[in-house]
């Protein structure tokens, strides 16, 4: 799988209202990319993924079993092209596209 995503990071002891505020941030990017936004320069300005952000979210190539459960499998589950939904895993909440 290739996947580019946008990461709305939150800390593990993050308080609701910070985790809201976060989900709501990444409903706010699945706005934008229904509208046209283009992926990669909401990547570079909001995720906070510092080893994908710059790339315009690009995470490479990964087999199954490398990334955490529900990210993998809200990626594998689209088709070349298509964008996620809001993602929430530890890391907190992404939005993923397939490449």
């Amino acid at each position: 799988m290739h996947a580019r995503h946008i990461l709305i990071g939150v800390p593990a002891d993050a308080s609701a209202a910070d985790r809201s505020k976060a989900r709501q941030t990444a409903q706010s990017v699945v706005g934008q990319l229904k509208r046209g936004a283009r992926f990669e320069d909401i990547a570079r300005k909001l995720s906070t993924d510092t080893g994908s952000a710059q790339n315009g979210g690009d995470v490479g190539f990964f087999p199954k079993g490398q990334m955490t459960p529900a990210f993998e499998q809200a990626a594998f589950a689209l088709k070349p092209g298509q964008t996620s939904g809001v993602v929430e895993t530890p890391f907190g909440f992404h939005v993923i596209r397939t490449i």
